[in-house]
């Protein structure tokens, strides 16, 4: 069994959407969390954070160390999308969405293994189906997440003889705060909703306890064996081919 009241947390992003249920998940089982990024979270401890600038990951672990004293499990989940093709996207927009979405995580990664070797700790990054496959325009954003799977593996065959694991989460379409806003700002939600469910066998999109759920499980004991994976939680949807 998992002694998760001794555990300390760090979640990137985790104000708000999939990272505010991953931070809830661990909390609800007694682990202290502490959530980083570009405003005060009102719910868990948190670091003020903007992982643009190249400081930043060094800084986070840092003053987790000197809030908490140690560091059992690290979530990568802060990100960035910007739209565009090849031809439209600008160099400053690929270069910060790299920069967000898979350079942070490995700077915050390389900062805190030494404090995550200590502990035996664990670590989740989300990736995303784009990782995978691609949607219109988010060629930028697909280098990154396909970045970020290929970094999970490498790092769980580094340092899984240090005691440390590292997976990966790809969600699909999932219910957060964004896409909900999304759907609300279109002249007919309900239809959207229901052409969007449509797409995925189980019949609906995701919630974000459902990505969270997994999260924590991999971060637990009961993962012991668990290491250098990307779990895809899409309700199916890059599993079904599209009609003829």
């Amino acid at each position: 069994m998992t002694d998760w009241t001794s555990k300390v947390a760090l979640v990137t992003g985790g104000r708000s959407g999939i990272g505010a249920a991953i931070a809830d998940a661990l909390a609800e089982k007694g682990v202290r969390v502490i959530t980083a990024q570009r405003g005060e979270d009102s719910v868990h401890e948190s670091i003020v954070a903007d992982f643009l600038r190249p400081d930043t990951p060094k800084r986070v672990v840092e003053q987790v160390i000197s809030k908490a004293g140690q560091l059992d499990m690290l979530v990568n989940n802060a990100g960035l999308m910007r739209e565009g093709t090849a031809i439209e996207m600008s160099e400053k927009d690929f270069s910060d969405t790299l920069q967000l979405n898979l350079t942070a995580p490995f700077m915050l990664i390389k900062h805190a293994l030494p404090h995550l070797i200590a502990a035996k700790g664990g670590i989740v990054n989300i990736g995303s189906i784009e990782g995978l496959g691609s949607n219109p325009r988010h060629s930028a954003y697909c280098a990154s997440k396909a970045g970020i799977h290929a970094m999970t593996r490498g790092v769980a065959v580094d340092h899984g003889p240090d005691g440390v694991r590292c997976n990966a989460i790809a969600p699909g379409w999932i219910d957060t705060e964004l896409n909900t806003a999304f759907i609300a700002s279109l002249g007919d939600p309900e239809a959207f909703r229901a052409q969007i469910g449509g797409i995925h066998p189980v019949g609906r999109t995701g919630k974000p306890e459902e990505v969270a759920t997994l999260a924590r499980w991999l971060l637990s004991d009961e993962a012991a064996f668990v290491t250098g994976q990307v779990w895809t939680v899409d309700g199916g949807r890059t599993s079904k081919l599209s009609l003829p």
